[in-house]
């Protein structure tokens, strides 16, 4: 319940923090962007909406955050986050998984989601992926477990981190002090997460189909 009340209500959050620590804030969002992708484990943690809220907390301006500075370290962020992934990946593979515990926190399944998606969307995963909660989390991982090329992973993490930086702080910066944005926010981020989250959903939905038909068939 605490993290969807943190994604629903992510940009009074921020603010809290925000006026509690004030410039560590670049630091706490830095790290959750950084680890919500470099450890695999925590795919829940909110890139999309945390990115939305910071960009509009930047646009205060009697909160004196600078946009340009929180783009830069959430492309970093993470484009090391992703890179730290696909090295996991690379040199432990399942094994990584079956730890007893990152076993309790990560499921197979959603690798398996995540090397269904990769397979058939190729090398472009790697920059779409990142646009898609959860999937972002583990295409990483899986590119690292087929022996992906390093330097091929790095050229489409690196656009990827970049893109999706400074499309959705961008975002919050232009949108996030809207009156209608700013009274409906918890509104458009259930939105954001509902959209974001589509694909994955669609994507499950048509495997579980799929793997019935072919039970059936079998029968």
């Amino acid at each position: 319940m605490f993290i969807i009340d943190f994604i629903l209500h992510i940009d009074a959050h921020i603010y809290n923090i925000a006026h509690a620590v004030g410039g560590w804030t670049y630091l706490i969002l830095f790290l959750v962007i950084f680890i919500e992708t470099a450890v695999v484990v925590f795919p829940f943690l909110p890139g999309d909406s945390l990115l939305f809220a910071a960009g509009a907390l930047s646009a205060n301006p009697a909160m004196h955050f600078n946009v340009l500075l929180f783009m830069l370290l959430f492309f970093v962020g993470a484009f090391v986050g992703d890179t730290c992934n696909f090295f996991i990946g690379r040199t432990l593979g399942y094994r990584f998984v079956h730890y007893k515990f990152f076993s309790k926190l990560i499921k197979e399944e959603n690798i398996k989601e995540a090397e269904v998606y990769f397979e058939k969307h190729g090398s472009t995963s790697i920059i779409l992926g990142r646009y898609i909660p959860i999937i972002r989390t583990f295409v990483p991982f899986v590119a690292g477990i087929s022996q992906f090329p390093v330097q091929s992973f790095l050229k489409r993490a690196f656009i990827a981190a970049l893109s999706w930086s400074l499309i959705a702080t961008g975002a919050g910066y232009l949108f996030g002090n809207i009156p209608f944005v700013k009274t409906h926010f918890s509104a458009i981020i259930l939105g954001i997460v509902i959209v974001t989250l589509l694909p994955t959903v669609i994507s499950v939905v048509r495997s579980a189909m799929i793997k019935k038909r072919n039970n059936q068939m079998k029968r």
